[in-house]
């Protein structure tokens, strides 16, 4: 089980600007932390 990812998904209403932006704010600070490996991200709307 210590192999399975959690999924992060960002949802708002056009995925143009909030979304995407939280899931580069997330993934960039999972890669800052050396965790990026447990998460599985991403955004929609």
């Amino acid at each position: 089980m210590a192999s399975e990812r959690t999924r992060i998904l960002f949802v708002c209403l056009g995925n143009i600007c909030r979304s995407p932006l939280a899931e580069a704010i997330f993934r960039e600070e999972t890669r800052r932390r050396g965790v990026e490996q447990r998460f599985e991200i991403d955004s929609a709307g």
